[in-house]
């Protein structure tokens, strides 16, 4: 295990609790749920601002055109919010990749939206761990790695807080390609897997679809039979995909939308559902026999079936040079005192799009916490300080600094 050199001593240092607190605090009072577009564009101004002590350029990028299928299965667009983005040294030859989101999952209407200790080291907040708190350590972290590494200076790197990572960064998925494109390694500030700081190592894969069926509307008492009910032939559908389940790939069919009147044979039905393959082939699997179902579906119930979505979140398999980078990291954790840790997990995220282009990622790199996407949501607050000095070492040993 390599020890800390003064140098690296001075970056574990640098990391101010009490500052990174308040700016937690600060943000995590703005709603951001990724619905709320003014909520969004007060948080990135804040962004910009707090991000505007780094040297490089802070833009805003115009998210990518999103359609939705609506509940009578009519497809528009669904309006998001702008991506932060902060380069820095773009002509480096060797460069690194930081992600972060600033949505949330609680909308405006939600009770939860203020903040309350738990107790001395713990605060309960929307946003406080998933991921503010998260924001606060990329934050302090190249602070740290500008300041007191001098190898800072022969690096680069992008800096990306997304508007939408809560509802799979559909707006942000080709900002996320680009800038992950060439990048010698990235780090993704997602909670940890587990409060003692274990980090999400393998994902599965996420893929999210609507199925819209058409069939005929008729009268239920006068001429049913010249109706072709859509809601049967979604209900059929929604068995039909349960069925299709293996040990490597989990299927919810989440909710059916349609119909009308008691009397009234319904015309048209959306069968809305999320798949999980474990690894590309169960994706690739599920990719070649899904036409086939709908097909056996439309022709026994005389309906037509259009399918929207797909694949939005790649499989996210260990490959060598991320095993190298977990490595990395828990060499430079049991240098700080910090026994690092990982695990499988069934969740994704940003870093399943990251990997997806052979870029090596951490994607756990935040705080330490629990209970996200509840009310219940918590932040340990010595974290902040200790994965912010983390993040300055691993920084900084990427970059060749000793």
């Amino acid at each position: 295990m390599k020890q800390l050199s003064r140098e690296e001593q001075a970056l574990s240092q640098r990391p101010d609790a009490v500052a990174m607190l308040a700016e937690v605090q600060a943000w995590s009072a703005i709603n951001t749920g990724t619905g709320n577009l003014p909520g969004l564009e007060q948080q990135a101004a804040a962004l910009a601002d707090a991000f505007s002590a780094l040297p490089g350029e802070i833009a805003l990028r115009d998210p990518a055109p999103v359609e939705v299928v609506g509940t009578d299965g009519t497809v528009s667009q669904k309006a998001h919010g702008s991506h932060l983005v902060l380069s820095v040294r773009p002509r480096a030859q060797r460069r690194f990749l930081l992600t972060g989101h600033m949505d949330t999952v609680f909308p405006t209407d939600h009770p939860f939206q203020a903040q309350h200790w738990l107790d001395e080291h713990t605060l309960n907040g929307p946003g406080v761990a998933d991921m503010k708190g998260g924001i606060a350590v990329i934050l302090a972290a190249l602070c740290a790695f500008e300041h007191e590494s001098a190898a800072a200076a022969n690096v680069g790197y992008d800096v990306m807080i997304n508007s939408d990572e809560e509802t799979g960064s559909l707006s942000s998925a080709p900002l996320i390609a680009d800038l992950a494109r060439g990048k010698a390694a990235a780090l993704t500030y997602e909670p940890s897997a587990l409060p003692d700081g274990t980090l999400a190592g393998a994902r599965g894969g996420s893929g999210n679809y609507s199925a819209v069926v058409t069939g005929r509307s008729a009268h239920a008492g006068r001429n049913p039979r010249d109706g072709r009910n859509a809601i049967v032939a979604a209900a059929d559908l929604a068995l039909r995909l349960k069925h299709m389940e293996s040990e490597t790939l989990s299927i919810n069919p989440a909710k059916i939308d349609g119909g009308s009147a008691n009397n009234v044979v319904p015309d048209r039905a959306v069968v809305r559902f999320n798949i999980r393959p474990k690894g590309e082939a169960d994706a690739e699997h599920f990719s070649r026999i899904i036409n086939g179902v709908i097909a056996e579906i439309e022709n026994e119930h005389e309906v037509s079936i259009h399918l929207h979505g797909g694949i939005t979140r790649p499989p996210k398999p260990l490959s060598p040079e991320a095993e190298k980078l977990f490595g990395l990291v828990r060499e430079c954790g049991a240098a700080l005192g910090q026994d690092i840790r990982w695990q499988a997990s069934g969740g994704v995220c940003d870093g399943n799009n990251i990997a997806a282009l052979g870029v090596p990622v951490v994607d756990t790199m935040g705080v330490r916490g629990g209970a996200i996407h509840s009310a219940d949501e918590f932040l340990i607050v010595p974290s902040l300080a200790e994965r912010a000095a983390l993040s300055a070492l691993v920084l900084h040993r990427l970059s060749g600094g000793q």
